[in-house]
């Protein structure tokens, strides 16, 4: 009925949030402001209460990074405290069962990347250049990696001792006869082998095996193989055993890292055909950055402190082993330092805050491999793609990416306009030096994802009606508390990471 001369405008359905151009211009199905609302169907209700996640008597507070954590048993979570001085991450199993697993003082942010049932974790920090602080993997600190069993995090990779076996003839067996160089490579509970070392020569007869005395061991409790590694046989020996190239020794393992002895080895060279070369010259300690990805079975990290612009590639199916002379790919220098890294449709991508260049792997040392220039004025911040589900990786068919000037949908190129095209109003108001905070997550069961922004509330995007610019319906959640981070453990379980003592929330 009318009121007053006024005729009433029915609502029949709610669209979300409208930020853009000037206010009281927003359309009939959408409101310019609706804090802490879902959208259900055509309908509304307010956005569901919150719960802890642990059950124990001193829930984890102070919390500013949280990841999704799949091991080879369980859906679990990583968890960053940081309480001014020191930061801390645990690993949160389930409700009950949390584990301390690295401290390191200074730590205000860490990259995570799982891989086989093992989680890598790059300490950073955000550093103020006097323009956007830049985001750099920690000086003097280094990759990490973590079993998931409870024990600590310790330095990926692992230093190799000093010292040279003895080698002799052993009983009858066979070699090719000549000079050969062996060496020994260590293994580690994360399937990490060393550089080769106590190289030493030794000339082979044909109707005898070799043997070996006083093998070094190696010094962790991380150690848990050494392998016998040798050349060929050697013509016009130059003197330099280390720069011939060596393989495996096949079934010549010391299978523990105590005995000192490996006897009786027996083999052609022509048994001799996996390469350990490339072992040479890996890192014994590997250089933190600010971003992990993997691209075709290789860790990749990126933004030491002092190489901004560098990416350091890992051997294929060994995260830990990445060389010092090979495997690097430095990005175009701009002043702006390496954001992140994404796989997408075999292609990996590498973002800045404000580029986004491609590389394709062409089966070449990643040094040769071709670059190509995808956008010169978009790209993301440390935590600026989104992970889906409780995978902890970013969808097959496309990437959701905030920029600087929203956020967008990514299939190879950022397709316009952008996802957030209803809410720029929002989105142009957040403080560019803090894009470092945005977080994003996908749950395609509840067709939403959730982006943390830089003034600490939590924006929820919902495309059950499609993923475009006009179908989505957006709505900001805040709290009592500053919302931090954000993370999906099984399934479609959301948990929300505040800073408030007692406020690690569900």
């Amino acid at each position: 009925m009318k009121l007053r001369d006024h005729q009433p405008i029915e609502l029949k359905e709610f669209k979300g949030l409208w930020q853009r151009g000037d206010r009281g211009n927003s359309p009939l199905d959408h409101f310019e402001d609706c804090n802490n609302i879902q959208v259900i169907g055509d309908d509304w209700m307010t956005r569901d209460g919150l719960g802890l996640h642990q059950s124990v008597v001193v829930p984890l507070d102070s919390v500013v990074r949280k990841y999704n954590y799949p091991t080879q048993t369980a859906n679990t979570a990583l968890v960053l405290t940081y309480d001014g001085t020191t930061g801390n991450i645990y690993h949160i199993v389930n409700a009950t069962t949390v584990y301390l697993i690295l401290t390191i003082v200074g730590m205000t942010d860490f990259a995570f990347v799982p891989y086989a049932g093992r989680a890598y974790i790059s300490p950073f920090i955000s550093v103020d250049t006097g323009d956007i602080n830049q985001q750099k993997g920690m000086n003097g600190e280094f990759l990490y990696v973590y079993l998931g069993s409870g024990v600590v995090a310790r330095k990926a990779a692992g230093a190799v001792p000093a010292g040279v076996m003895t080698i002799a003839n052993g009983a009858a067996g066979h070699t090719d006869p000549g000079l050969h160089a062996f060496g020994i490579v260590g293994e580690s509970d994360s399937g990490f082998l060393s550089e080769v070392y106590a190289i030493g020569t030794f000339t082979t007869i044909a109707s005898n095996s070799v043997s070996f005395g006083t093998v070094p061991v190696l010094v962790g409790a991380q150690w848990v193989k050494r392998h016998l590694v040798a050349t060929q046989k050697i013509t016009n020996y130059n003197g330099d055993a280390s720069g011939y190239p060596f393989f495996f020794v096949p079934s010549a393992i010391i299978n523990n890292n105590t005995d000192l002895f490996l006897n009786n080895i027996s083999f052609f060279d022509q048994d001799l055909f996996e390469d350990a070369s490339h072992l040479i010259d890996n890192f014994a300690e590997i250089p933190a950055g600010a971003c992990l990805w993997i691209y075709h079975d290789r860790l990749c990290i990126a933004t030491t402190y002092t190489d901004i612009s560098l990416i350091r590639v890992s051997a294929k199916g060994e995260p830990e082993a990445i060389s010092e002379i090979d495997g690097l790919i430095i990005v175009p220098l701009d002043g702006n330092p390496i954001a992140n890294g994404a796989e997408l449709r075999d292609v990996m991508y590498v973002m800045k805050r404000s580029r986004t260049v491609s590389y394709i792997d062409n089966g070449e040392e990643p040094a040769s491999w071709p670059m190509s220039s995808v956008d010169n004025s978009l790209g993301t911040s440390v935590h600026g793609i989104a992970t889906v589900l409780d995978s902890g990786a970013t969808s097959v068919d496309y990437l959701i990416v905030a920029t600087y000037a929203g956020i967008y949908l990514f299939n190879g190129r950022y397709i316009f306009p952008e996802l957030s095209w209803k809410i720029s109003g929002l989105w142009n108001k957040q403080d560019r030096n803090e894009y470092r905070r945005i977080q994003i997550v996908n749950c395609p069961p509840k067709n939403q994802f959730y982006v943390v922004l830089p003034d600490y509330r939590l924006l929820v995007g919902n495309y059950i009606e499609g993923m475009n610019h006009k179908a989505m319906e957006w709505a900001p959640w805040n709290f009592h508390q500053k919302v931090n981070c954000v993370c999906i453990v099984n399934i479609d379980e959301v948990l929300i990471g505040m800073d408030n003592p007692n406020k690690e929330m569900l």
